[in-house]
């Protein structure tokens, strides 16, 4: 996943032939099948072998064969000097020795990381042949130089001029670390002095985001003005100089209990110098700066293609996401008609609750209607934790190996719920020291839909998110770089597959629950047409809006926090419906080719047991594996 992108949302530092219907007890699902023949003629997918086909991609001449232990041996030494320079994604992964650490205090320092590594390690590899390699050490060498010919193509382009969004930038994920409550530990009071000598970087990192905005308003990048506003309503919250109300002292207020009186006083002490007279001055220094100096200069289009090389940078953002060639016009065709058909079923469906107005009226009913709205936090949280054991009683049937990661349920903070998508995840440890987290927004709760907790819950957490995520880092026998690396395309598509999975494993038993389940399809399946569309076709935030609330059965608000994330994070709603493509159509030639043969457990431990691949890497597996069937 991108170095900016949580899952869904704002993860930190964070393709085909034709499919068959889909199979529950020996009836299809109805709807399942996209129109026939067009997946074909579009969806063709990009094998890792062709991106490795380019020059700079190849074995040096005269290199010597390839044999597991020197390549992992190789691999682990890139993942020591990768945490190295990445401290806070060390903290992400579970690895404690940088805790005290912020890293590269400016994007200079940063991206010649980024190319250092990716250089080195390019022409480290390139000196091995991987002819004799096994198949699953084969993944690995030709992902791991697939990723580092990505990251070495992503510094063409110039993201680092515009470091900060509503959705996912360094003020938000550093807030998300300071509250104790995500990936940085207090447990002990080395923790806390880790978390004082990480903070003190911040303000400097500040300055160079800074810095970096000046260059990008005389260079014409800048962020659309309609992405900084709420911006300065976050930067206001994170920067307030009222320290009982700040969100950076929450570890001083909850102390562990074996604490002496001593380092407590004296922790509460550093807490209030540092963010009062660092953390507080560097967010008000943003706020002001963005407010009356970037906030002007900010550009009333919304499309990555109107800033300079910004149609190879969106393509690029393209690739990236979906592991395709897949064209950004070729996308929009198949959103259309992906949108055409869900639209269908869900006309379908309408009849089903015995509603009889028009569609756009159903929509409107579905929008407003009190009874499918919550009433409090209180209130979702209690429906989420009592689908939990729905879905626990159900995975036996479905999932032979299960993780041993735990996981919590909790709402999305108080500091970033205004911009934040309706649900995410964030990856726990297998060592048990994290639990992996789903979070739900619980913003105005009398707007959040009931009839979506189902599918948001079975895509975030059981069997979404929390199983491919946990099942990759818990298997030791992969190289560390796979375990924690994330393929969007991969993780995403299997977050929707489990969405229509739901159905199999008869969690939708409401009716109401079944529109949820399609409300969220035709959403991912809008993305592709609306991404592409303010992108690459011109549309206004005003059209995208529209069409979203159109197609949508969700609110004004979802719709425009919606569309703001795709102006925000360009290309990155694609990876939704074009990996699930995908994945469908992995099973259902696997269900053709094996017949009463098939095993839907051992179909979903293969296909979760290479980590987040490309879509092409994805499919050679999935081949070998009918082969030796």
């Amino acid at each position: 996943m991108c170095k900016n992108a949580q899952r869904c949302g704002t993860y930190p530092f964070t393709i085909c032939l034709v499919i068959a219907p889909l199979k529950t007890t020996g009836k299809p699902i109805e709807g399942n099948t996209p129109p026939r023949g067009w997946i074909r003629a579009r969806l063709r997918h990009v094998s890792l072998a062709a991106f490795l086909s380019a020059q700079f991609l190849l074995p040096a001449f005269g290199a010597v064969p390839a044999t597991p232990d020197a390549l992992n041996q190789l691999y682990a030494q890139y993942w020591e000097e990768y945490l190295r320079a990445n401290p806070m994604l060390a903290t992400f992964h579970g690895d404690k020795r940088y805790n005290n650490r912020f890293g590269a205090l400016t994007s200079d320092a940063d991206r010649k990381n980024t190319k250092r590594l990716a250089q080195t390690y390019l022409a480290r590899s390139a000196k091995f042949d991987p002819a004799p390699l096994p198949p699953e050490d084969r993944i690995s060498y030709d992902l791991f130089r697939y990723r580092q010919q990505l990251a070495l193509d992503g510094l063409q382009f110039p993201s680092h001029l515009i470091p900060v969004n509503p959705v996912s930038s360094l003020p938000l994920v550093f807030a998300q670390l300071g509250s104790g409550r995500l990936v940085q530990p207090f447990d002990t009071v080395k923790d806390y002095d880790n978390w004082l000598a990480r903070a003190r970087g911040f303000p400097k990192a500040v300055d160079g985001m800074i810095a970096d905005m000046k260059k990008g308003i005389t260079q014409g990048v800048v962020m659309p003005r309609v992405l900084v506003k709420p911006v300065l309503a976050q930067l206001e919250s994170l920067g307030s100089a009222n320290l009982e109300a700040n969100h950076y002292m929450a570890p001083v207020k909850k102390f562990p209990q074996s604490f002496s009186a001593a380092d407590k006083a004296r922790l509460t002490a550093a807490f209030t110098v540092l963010v009062r007279d660092q953390l507080v001055p560097a967010y008000q220094r943003l706020l002001v700066f963005m407010r009356d100096r970037y906030l002007p200069a900010a550009r009333d289009t919304i499309a990555l293609g109107a800033l300079p090389g910004g149609s190879a940078w969106y393509a690029f953002q393209v690739r990236s996401a979906t592991t395709t060639d897949l064209s950004p016009k070729d996308i929009h065709t198949i959103g259309l008609r992906e949108v055409a058909r869900i639209r269908g079923l869900l006309e379908s469906a309408k009849y089903d609750v015995k509603f009889k107005g028009s569609m756009e009226e159903f929509f409107v009913f579905l929008n407003t209607a009190p009874e499918l709205r919550f009433t409090s936090r209180q209130d979702m949280q209690a429906a989420y934790e009592g689908l939990r054991l729905r879905v626990d009683a159900k995975i036996p049937a479905f999932f032979g190996h299960t993780p041993k990661t735990a996981f919590e349920i909790r709402p999305v903070e108080s500091f970033r719920e205004s911009a934040a998508s309706p649900a995410q995840y964030v990856p726990g440890l297998p060592d048990g020291s994290r639990p992996g987290i789903f979070y739900y927004n619980a913003y105005q709760p009398e707007t959040r839909t009931r009839f979506t907790t189902t599918v948001f819950y079975v895509h975030e957490a059981i069997p979404g998110h929390h199983f491919e995520i946990s099942l990759a880092q818990e298997r030791e026998g992969l190289p560390a770089f796979r375990r924690f690396g994330s393929t969007l395309a991969y993780s995403e598509g299997w977050g929707l597959y489990s969405e229509m999975l739901g159905q199999e494993m008869g969690l939708y038993d409401d009716p109401w629950q079944v529109i949820g389940r399609l409300s969220t399809e035709v959403w991912r399946a809008a993305r592709l047409v609306i991404d592409t569309g303010i992108h690459t076709q011109g549309w206004s935030r005003e059209q995208a809006i529209r069409y979203f609330l159109d197609n949508v059965p969700q609110s004004t608000e979802v719709a425009t926090q919606e569309v703001d994330r795709y102006i925000a994070m360009p290309g990155q709603a694609l990876s939704y419906k074009i990996g699930e493509l995908k994945i469908r159509e992995l099973r259902a030639r696997a269900e053709q080719a094996l017949g009463a043969k098939f095993n839907l457990r051992d179909f979903h431990g293969e296909i979760l047991s290479h980590g987040s691949v490309p879509l092409g890497v994805l499919e050679a597996a999935m081949d070998r594996w009918l082969a030796a069937q």
